[in-house]
């Protein structure tokens, strides 16, 4: 419980604590990398509009030098880096937006990415201006690469030795991070999803998953590069390809949705789960939260995979990773939120099972601001006749945060229950004395489910398989970015360490995997978040300070041309 404390306490001051807006607290770090994306936009003149093209060309390999210094191509940089950010908060993260921020949250959803496209431009070409060249050892090549960059160094090399402390600090949280929120908890959601569909044993879906991630990173970053970059497309074409064909069969709907999108942006009504009825701010955070952790643009993870591309010129790996949130948030995101909004499931109650044990479960009492969390659990819950008879200001039953106003006891939904609820005791006794460890009734789905029901629904004119389009892209989204990540630990630990910790780690790294995906993982969701936001400030203000530097490097590039060379 102690332990628990402190977790709770740093995830307050990293992700809670802030100043307040319209009675909603905004988050200082969601102010600090908003404000940070704002000003490095302005001081480079909007360079994520002006270069984007540029960036495409890049990556299409039509530069590429092979003698050149570094590991991979642009191509196999870029992938990397994306095999990390596109994967569960692509799915189930534009889920959670619209459920408690209403359609109005994918705009600003949008709207980070174009102020994380700069950002993540500024991390990635000072990542490549103060890399680490290694020696190649005896056969000619590096064993684990041969470059190396990333927050850690940018911070050491540019800012000066005095500033090391902050390096080994941001590569400490970041080795924290790689283990928990890009490792066990891809490994949770993959195990969760498989014995949901196909009860198999989560300990056989992590023994599975946690072999073939060793087999692929034991390979260093060659390997890993050659990987993400067939699983990255591949995984992003079948995703987008899916989607594009639903919008295609509803397509007289798309126009109408994309102006339902920019209304509640502006004027929100509610999100589904009703919460802060008619805030603007409440609508804008929950789309800039979700937005932040899909793309990641500001968080130094991603500067640490570019670092490895083949060459020579630091705003050429820039300008293709300003591509990351674009691909991500206003493609892929888009997708899923158009998906989800267009086949009406964001607001719609389908048949549920209610397991009395689930963590879905809250307890809701109507204010003027909409529902919220009670502050204790109810000892009972009256039910008659399949209707609660709990009033406005007693803590209701709800699911996914929103009130369930009919109970069951049985799948096909014709017996109503009778009897009372005791959360406490995790079951349901009805007034014949019977128990029910799980109830029935029509509620609303959020989150990887809810984006599942969507392409189902959106799918079915053409086959009953589109949640399997869904389950699919978990599985890749998830070992992708487990790969992705074990290469940002990695590169931390040989800067802290040296290489010969580096195989240690890994083997950690894949142990991490197992235990993730068989065990519980509330509080290490909290864990791994807390260290994401903690690696998250130091970067911050190395782009600040250094963005000079930044300036100065884009203004010769572009005037020098090299790619014409």
């Amino acid at each position: 419980e102690f332990f628990q404390r402190i977790v709770g306490t740093l995830e307050y001051y990293t992700w809670s604590f802030g100043p307040t807006i319209g009675g909603e607290s905004i988050p200082i770090i969601v102010v600090a990398l908003l404000g940070t994306g704002f000003f490095l936009t302005l001081r480079l003149a909007f360079i994520q509009f002006r270069r984007l093209g540029h960036g495409f060309r890049l990556t299409s390999g039509k530069y590429d030098d092979p003698n050149q210094p570094g590991d991979v191509s642009h191509f196999q940089a870029l992938s990397t880096a994306l095999s990390a950010t596109v994967g569960i908060g692509n799915i189930a993260g534009v889920a959670l937006a619209i459920h408690f921020g209403g359609p109005g949250a994918l705009f600003w959803m949008w709207m980070t990415a174009v102020l994380g496209m700069v950002t993540k431009f500024v991390e990635v070409t000072l990542s490549m201006h103060y890399r680490v060249i290694e020696t190649l050892d005896e056969t000619g090549r590096g064993q684990y690469g041969t470059a190396s960059g990333g927050p850690m160094y940018y911070i050491e090399r540019g800012l000066g030795k005095r500033w090391k402390p902050m390096a080994v600090f941001f590569a400490f949280a970041l080795i924290i991070t790689s283990f928990f929120t890009g490792n066990g908890i891809q490994a949770n959601t993959m195990a969760d999803v498989l014995f949901t569909e196909f009860s198999i044993p989560a300990w056989v879906t992590g023994l599975a998953s946690a072999t073939l991630v060793f087999l692929v990173i034991v390979g260093g970053i060659t390997r890993i590069a050659r990987v993400t970059s067939v699983l990255a497309p591949l995984m992003a074409v079948l995703y987008v390809l899916s989607a594009l064909i639903i919008l295609i069969l509803n397509l007289p709907h798309v126009v109408p949705t994309l102006g339902l999108i920019f209304r509640e942006a502006f004027q929100p009504t509610a999100g589904i789960a009703g919460t802060g009825i008619g805030l603007f701010v409440t609508t804008m955070m929950w789309g800039v939260r979700r937005g932040l952790f899909s793309n990641e643009a500001g968080q130094g993870s991603a500067p640490i995979a570019h670092a490895a591309a083949k060459t020579n010129e630091p705003v050429a790996e820039g300008v293709v990773a300003l591509l990351g949130p674009f691909i991500d948030t206003i493609i892929i995101c888009s997708m899923t939120g158009l998906v989800i909004l267009i086949t009406g499931v964001w607001n719609e109650r389908i048949a549920t099972e209610f397991p009395l044990s689930s963590g879905e479960i809250s307890y809701l009492v109507d204010t003027e601001r909409g529902p919220v969390r009670a502050n204790s659990i109810p000892e009972t819950i009256r039910i008659q006749q399949g209707r609660p008879l709990t009033g406005t200001t007693e803590a209701g039953f709800a699911w996914h945060d929103v009130r369930v106003e009919e109970f069951f006891v049985d799948a096909s939904q014709e017996q109503p229950f009778s009897g009372v609820i005791r959360p406490s005791d995790q079951v349901a006794v009805a007034d014949d004395g019977t128990r029910y460890p799980s109830l029935f009734g029509p509620a609303v789905e959020n989150g990887a489910p809810l984006t599942a029901l969507a392409f189902q629904r959106g799918l079915s004119p053409i086959g009953p398989w589109g949640n399997y389009i869904v389950l699919i892209s978990v599985l890749l989204f998830a070992i992708s970015t487990a790969i992705a990540w074990s290469y940002y630990g990695d590169r931390c630990v040989n800067y802290l360490f040296g290489p010969k910790a580096i195989l240690p780690y890994k083997i950690l790294f894949v142990i991490m995997h197992f235990v993730g995906a068989v065990f519980a993982l509330s509080t290490v969701w909290t864990l791994g978040d807390v260290a994401l936001g903690m690696v998250t400030f130091p970067n911050l203000i190395a782009l600040l300070l250094l963005s000079g530097v930044v300036v100065k490097l884009t203004k010769s590039y572009f005037e020098r041309k090299p790619w014409q060379k």
